[in-house]
């Protein structure tokens, strides 16, 4: 996939705002996964760089480095439990596990009609109140277990169908 020309115009148009083309790289990068179904193809990277005038490795390091940035493709909704020690000692890993059962696939798997995938994240800054899950980019639950997975999903379940009904 080649980046649009609209999109390379708005990563262009950053530029002036920061003292180094580099500073752009994050913004760049949300941009692109925005425009992209959620995740970064590893055909951008060159193109990125020329963009910003640094290595490709350098765009590379980054997009791999950030949990916020997807390297592979995702469902409409992105489930992924916070691994993090407090959540970890809380019952993250067997919360993971039951959405894994209920969705019937595994991290970096996406399910069959697009809806769901699946991962984990190192810290989502809310040990307090762990086990924590993030859909998409919000933190959607707090204090859960694993038999709260299947009440989680078909809420997502709702949201996805009220979506696509209002596009229709």
């Amino acid at each position: 996939m080649a980046l649009s020309d609209e999109l390379k115009a708005r990563i262009r148009a950053e530029l002036p705002k920061y003292p180094e083309k580099r500073a752009v790289l994050l913004t760049a990068l949300h941009f692109i996964q925005e425009e992209c179904g959620g995740w970064l193809e590893a055909d951008v990277i060159p193109e990125v760089a020329e963009i910003l005038e640094i290595p490709p490795i350098d765009v590379k390091e980054v997009a791999s480095f950030y949990a916020m940035f997807n390297e592979s493709p995702i469902g409409k909704r992105h489930v992924r439990v916070c691994t993090g020690l407090s959540c970890c000692l809380r019952g993250a890993r067997q919360l993971q596990d039951a959405f894994e059962d209920e969705l019937n696939i595994r991290p970096g798997e996406v399910t069959e009609e697009g809806s769901f995938s699946i991962g984990s994240v190192e810290c989502l800054g809310s040990c307090g109140s762990a086990p924590v899950v993030q859909i998409n980019t919000r933190t959607y639950l707090e204090n859960l277990s694993p038999a709260d997975a299947p009440a989680i999903l078909e809420n997502l379940r709702r949201e996805i169908a009220e979506d696509e009904a209002e596009t229709a």
